[in-house]
């Protein structure tokens, strides 16, 4: 179940991500603005935006089988539709659908991993699927160049569209919807009954969450401009150190969820994280000048990203699993938006005072996210299934 819902996760990452790996041809062989293809590049993180929350409910109704497999079927057609679109608007459009499509597998990727795995596992687990990002990312950087390069636009997208036809076999054929009680039994023991009600510690963690976003994306969306434009590096060296640090990212999120896993906490770790990334980045911008903030670039890297797992597993363990498809739509759309808020913001902070002064003001999030994550609950037995 671990195995098949990373497929789906990278499959649908690299779909989503295809437009921005296009964006040098794009701008070069199609004769479009930089404006215009990065505006292209944002069709599937709207799509995946906007459909996270419609996803879940989808999730919570009928299941992980049938979301993942339907979510695929929408991906892929997007992705398919691509490859024939005639002009810049129907092109978007189906960027938009498979960024739909891929919205999906956020939900009900991380609902089997929570449903299958016990708690005593379940971090490490979720450390393991939180890397599926970072490596489609990769795999997207990598596949879709050289692919665009060696053939055309028009078999790249439809490779990428295989790809995901042959996950949706796959998710068909193997995927097994953890055991829950008859919805009609938890209705009448109230287990399906909203976790929003009356506890606010499901939007602590998303609100907490969504604060430390901002430090991630600060770091994956400057870092490489850093390197080339204050730093002197040439574009491949800066390429190649933004490629290990994605690799140790995805370490550092499994050893998160392992740690977790140990001391049976998730919020524990997290207020850990949270002043680790407070420390990197204000270190980061107090020593930006020196050569020593290359080494610090990296550690912000590996440290900002480590809560992603943390915070999606508890927010999966407390919703329950009549509501945890809904409240990861929510948590996963609060970091889209806040997210997308990054660049444009930050990078009005660096225009106007410089990297130091922007890496070291972003510190100042993750300290107040610190007293936003709610207190530990104990562990509690799940019902048991008839």
């Amino acid at each position: 179940m671990l195995a098949v819902g990373m497929l789906a996760q990278v499959s649908g990452t690299v779909a989503a991500n295809a437009a921005v790996a296009l964006i040098p041809f794009l701008t070069r062989d199609r004769g479009l603005t930089l404006g215009h293809a990065g505006a292209l590049a944002s069709a599937s993180l709207l799509g995946t935006t906007v459909s996270l929350v419609a996803w879940g409910v989808v999730v919570d109704r009928w299941g992980e089988r049938l979301t993942l497999t339907l979510g695929l079927v929408v991906t892929t057609v997007g992705s398919a539709g691509a490859a024939f679109a005639d002009g810049y608007l129907p092109l978007a459009a189906c960027w938009f659908v498979a960024g739909v499509g891929v919205a999906s597998s956020n939900a009900a990727s991380g609902r089997l991993v929570v449903g299958w795995f016990p708690p005593e596992r379940r971090g490490t687990a979720m450390g393991i699927r939180q890397a599926a990002l970072p490596l489609g990312v990769g795999l997207a950087a990598v596949l879709v160049p050289t692919l665009v390069e060696a053939t055309d636009l028009r078999t790249t997208l439809l490779t990428i569209a295989a790809i995901n036809a042959a996950t949706l076999v796959a998710c068909a054929a193997l995927v097994v919807d953890p055991p829950r009680r008859a919805r009609a039994e938890a209705l009448r023991d109230g287990e399906t009954a909203s976790p929003y009600a009356g506890d606010a510690s499901l939007l602590r963690i998303h609100g907490a969450s969504a604060l430390l976003v901002v430090p991630q994306f600060t770091v994956w969306t400057f870092m490489l401009t850093w390197l080339i434009a204050e730093r002197g590096w040439s574009a491949p060296a800066a390429g190649a150190l933004v490629a290990v640090t994605q690799l140790l990212g995805s370490a550092g999120r499994v050893g998160v969820g392992w740690w977790s896993d140990r001391v049976g906490s998730r919020m524990g770790p997290m207020r850990v994280v949270a002043l680790a990334a407070a420390v990197a980045m204000l270190a980061l911008g107090l020593l930006e000048p020196t050569p020593f903030a290359v080494v610090l670039v990296v550690v912000a890297s590996v440290v900002t990203v480590a809560d992603n797992g943390l915070a999606f597993t508890a927010v999966a363990e407390r919703a329950g699993p009549w509501w945890s498809g809904k409240a990861l739509g929510v948590q996963n759309t609060g970091q889209y938006l806040v997210s997308a808020a990054v660049p444009p913001v930050v990078g009005v902070l660096i225009a106007a005072a410089g990297y130091g002064w922007a890496f070291g003001l972003v510190a100042v999030l993750p300290l107040l996210a610190l007293p936003l994550v709610p207190t530990e609950r104990p562990r509690r037995p799940a019902p048991a299934v008839e």
